[in-house]
């Protein structure tokens, strides 16, 4: 087949495929109107790929619901593969493609699993998969595709998606190259129309070529329409339609040109989206159709036979015969198609689901026995990780529902699927549709739960605690158990919205009712009194309360459980137990990664990489950080990314990077929701100090010390002290330094309480500074980050240099420089480097060995680490969610960097430091 006027975009997918055969993979996303010639690329893609093998699926508007069809169609020929797949993987895929009872794991496990099948398959020869209609694929086969598409490296896998731009869903791709299909030419589109037709006058011609504008369908199909006088002859009706309606349009003529059985049996295959031979000839036998009228549709080139299956020749003909259907005429074709696939006793959960989705779309008013049949199709996309196909077949259901409480269940049901989906807007609706068909308070509040998760998310926490506080006090005499949880989400929303004080009324709204589960609430409040210092007694309580806290949180089951592990392990780094944090966010990884969970994996991810900030990790922190802000991307976790922004800004703070700490902090700032908001303002004044910028460092602080909510910002106190100290200023930071003090005392951890010490020491006269640096020290050997002990060490030195002690200066500022260069600390090592040569030392650079794992990136970082406690490439690719290739290919860059030839000799190498 030629193709006219696609010469660039030909050799753009060309290279695509070469990278493949050489081992590097690639995606391209083909996007362009109806016609335009993206279908036309793949086939010629499909030419292309000489020495590869080919997989091929498209999307399809009537299967958009079915969880999974897509990606069914594309591995249909290689099921046989998933038994080769990690166990965890395999189960998932096996229960995504309806192979085996649905394990209900996490959706993006079957990505993994998706990811690992096609590096396999890449193994033997390498791969191209085409996926056409990529809009109309179901959200949990794209979920999965897009999933596998940004983690190919190193496979020899080249993906394409094509999607339509105009009149159909979006298909997100974001992060993935795309190529946008423009309109021929006019010597491109004269070429392919006189390619196409030779008996057309000129006048004819000419005003194809224009109303064509470029579009190949377009091109083809007009002269058809143009010489039946349905187009020229007709330019108010058609003439000023677009491109792609002025196509279908033609189609749709074309059908109904047809001899009635032949379009009925048109009709029945456009609704019959798996495009079954003998299941379309089945139905179509109830309309008075059989085999032998195919012959004039396939004669008109609308349709055509594939083995055991009809193809229509183009999607926008399927599209264009199902819209036309008669509205009488398309309950019957539905009807049809039900009873045919009942009466061959359906052979797959996919034929059940057809089947119920087909009874529904022939039913015209309520129906119980239908009702059914989607709510149990719903139950089954469930199970296999489906929730947008929940929602949908749970909202139908509703429509169908004779009883209004029937109607409600399940219309509730929709909405929280709709959110798990990450439909927020749609789950909101849903919910409202449910409020008004429940009365019982127990729903209500399952309800306004909904409602106020998604405004939260949403950044509407204000919203969100007002619904929660007007449902809790309307369930607290019929279900005060709930309404007391209800409490509890209330004063939390609050305190993401900024409003303290509305915490401490609900608090004391909650204890006034007497509900179970206030004395939660009440703790929550005075965590946040300690947070924010309102009260200098309020720090100790507060720490009291976090303790309470810990030990109230529920245990839970599966998922939730590890979900209530972390908020745990959260309150272990506020209480400054960092090492048990840490602790419980290693295990909590492992378990995730055993599990499949990766929508809870990024959640562990900014607890982990938070607490190995804390404790000096910074390979480690950068590792953790990169990964989950990577599923927090895929996941459509806005807040968790922001998060984990602020740790890689405070990482790239400490390394002197102005202008990346800059860009990690902008939409922290910007949206001005604390912890993010200050985590990010002290990453900024952290630079500011380590750049010497001391005014602005203070400044920085001092609006948040001064703000309503300071949650996270005792960790920038010391920083506070010293940047306001080297200013001559102690006037300013008094108060928060006795806050930080008093802090450190009632959490009793060393390393706390020799930072309190170094504050002490610069606030303090010289008669004072020798006792508590000296002793700061102390406590620092006993655990901590090194990072802050480096400080101390530093400022220690500083002054024992100014009082002319030189000689005792030099022991503590060498400690400090060697962990500074270990820490990759730039702007810290030079001021460093400067006190030693004050001191007359001379210093050779590097002072201490290299920093092998400053080299690496975060990804080599984590694969090596892996690699050196025996893992096979397998074992890491499962834990880091790549394909065994791409590990292969970090372990061989990662080798020369490390002076290493393979990976018996990691063993020997100091890679956990």
């Amino acid at each position: 087949m030629i193709l006219h006027g696609r010469t660039e975009e030909t050799a753009t997918i060309e290279r695509l495929l070469d990278d493949a055969r050489t081992g590097r993979s690639g995606c391209l996303v083909l996007r362009g109107e109806a016609g335009i010639g993206k279908s036309a690329l793949l086939d010629h893609a499909a030419t292309a790929a000489k020495g590869m093998r080919v997989l091929r699926s498209n999307g399809i508007a009537s299967e958009s619901e079915l969880p999974f069809a897509g990606l069914h169609l594309l591995l249909g020929r290689v099921v046989d593969r998933v038994d080769s797949l990690p166990e965890v993987q395999a189960q998932a895929l096996r229960g995504a493609l309806g192979l085996a009872p649905a394990s209900g794991g996490d959706r993006f496990l079957v990505g993994l699993a998706v990811l690992t099948l096609l590096a396999d398959l890449a193994e033997e020869k390498p791969l191209v998969c085409f996926v056409d209609d990529a809009h109309w694929l179901d959200r949990e086969s794209a979920d999965a595709l897009l999933f596998a598409a940004r983690r190919l490296q190193a496979e020899g896998v080249a993906l394409l998606f094509a999607a339509r731009d105009l009149h159909a869903p979006e298909f997100p791709a974001s992060g993935l190259p795309e190529l946008r299909l423009a309109g021929l030419a006019r010597a491109d589109a004269s070429e392919l129309l006189a390619d196409s037709t030779t008996d057309l006058s000129p006048h004819a011609r000419d005003w194809i070529l224009n109303e064509s504008r470029g579009n190949p369908l377009a091109l083809v199909e007009l002269p058809s329409a143009q010489r039946n006088d349905t187009m020229y002859a007709s330019p108010y009706s058609v003439g000023n339609l677009s491109t792609p309606n002025r196509i279908q349009q033609t189609f749709a003529e074309r059908i109904a040109a047809l001899p009635e059985r032949s379009r009925n049996l048109v009709f029945v295959a456009a609704a019959e989206e798996t495009g079954d031979l003998a299941l379309v000839l089945a139905a179509a036998e109830q309309l008075g159709a059989c085999v032998e009228d195919l012959e004039p549709a396939e004669r008109q080139l609308l349709l055509r036979m594939d083995g055991n299956h009809l193809a229509f020749r183009h999607p926008l003909i399927r599209t264009a015969a199902y819209r036309n259907i008669p509205a009488n005429q398309r309950l019957t074709v539905h009807r049809a198609l039900a009873r045919s696939l009942d009466s061959s006793g359906p052979s797959s959960v996919a034929d059940i689901d057809r089947s119920a989705w087909h009874w529904a779309a022939a039913s015209t008013g309520p129906d119980e026995s239908v009702a059914a049949k989607l709510e149990h199709s719903a139950e089954r996309a469930r199970a296999r990780g489906g929730h947008a196909a929940v929602a949908a077949a749970y909202e139908r259901a509703a429509a169908l529902s004779p009883h209004p409480p029937d109607r409600g269940l399940r219309l509730e049901a929709a909405a929280q699927a709709a959110a798990d989906a990450g439909q927020l807007d749609q789950a909101v609706a849903l919910a409202e549709d449910a409020s008004t068909y429940r009365t019982d308070a127990a729903a209500l509040a399952r309800i306004t739960l909904i409602r106020a998760a998604v405004a939260d998310e949403q950044d509407r926490s204000t919203t969100a605690h007002t619904m929660l506080v007007e449902a809790a006090a309307s369930a607290a005499e019929e279900d005060p158990e709930t309404a007391g949880r209800l409490f509890f989400h209330a004063a939390v929303a609050a305190w993401n919205a900024d409003d303290l004080a509305a915490v401490d009324r609900t608090a004391q709204r909650a204890t006034a009712l007497q509900l179970p589960g206030t004395e939660r609430v009440r703790a929550l409040a005075r965590v946040i009194a300690g947070q924010n210092h309102r009260v200098h007694d309020h720090a100790a309580d507060g720490t009291v309360a976090l303790r309470e806290l810990v030990d109230s949180m529920d245990s839970g089951h599966g998922i939730e459980k590890l979900r209530d592990k972390t908020k745990v392990g959260w309150w272990h780094l506020l209480l400054g137990e960092f090492e048990a944090a840490h602790e419980l966010a290693t295990t909590l990884d492992r378990e995730c990664r055993a599990q499949g969970a990766i929508g809870v994996l990024s959640l562990v991810l900014m607890l982990l990489a938070r607490t190995q900030l804390s404790i000096g990790k910074h390979h480690e922190a950068l590792a953790s950080a990169t990964e989950g802000l990577r599923i927090a991307e895929d996941t459509g976790q806005s807040r968790v990314r922001v998060y984990l922004s602020t740790v890689l800004a405070q990482l790239a703070a400490i390394s002197g990077d102005e202008q990346r700490c800059g860009a990690l902090t902008d939409e922290a700032l910007s949206r001005g929701v604390a912890p993010g908001t200050t985590h990010a303002a002290g990453a900024l004044s952290l630079l500011d100090l380590g750049m010497g910028r001391y005014e602005s460092a203070v400044d920085r602080i001092a609006e948040v010390v001064a703000g309503r909510n300071r949650q996270g910002v005792l960790s920038s106190i010391p920083d506070f002290v010293e940047a306001a100290v080297r200013l001559d200023q102690p006037w300013r930071v008094r108060q928060a330094q006795e806050w930080y003090q008093a802090w450190a005392s009632n959490i009793g951890k060393p390393w706390a309480q020799a930072i309190a010490l170094r504050c002490q020491a610069l606030l303090g006269d010289d008669t004072e500074a020798e006792h508590h640096y000296a002793r700061a020290v102390e406590l620092h050997q006993q655990g901590g980050n090194p990072f802050d002990r480096a400080r101390t060490e530093l400022l220690h030195g500083e002054w024992l240099r100014r009082v002319h002690r030189r000689s005792d200066a030099r022991s503590p500022l060498r400690s400090a420089l060697d962990v500074f260069e270990r820490l990759g600390a730039d702007p810290w090592t030079e001021r460093a480097s400067i006190e030693l040569r004050a001191t007359g030392e001379r210093i050779t650079t590097p002072s201490g060995e290299p920093d092998l794992l400053g080299r690496l990136t975060p990804q080599e970082l984590q694969v090596v680490r892996l690699a050196a406690t025996g893992l096979s490439n397998r074992e890491i690719g499962n834990q880091l969610f790549l394909s065994p290739r791409t590990v292969g290919y970090h372990l061989s860059n990662a080798y020369p960097k490390l002076g290493v030839a393979s990976r018996r000799e990691l063993v020997g190498l100091d890679l956990f430091r």
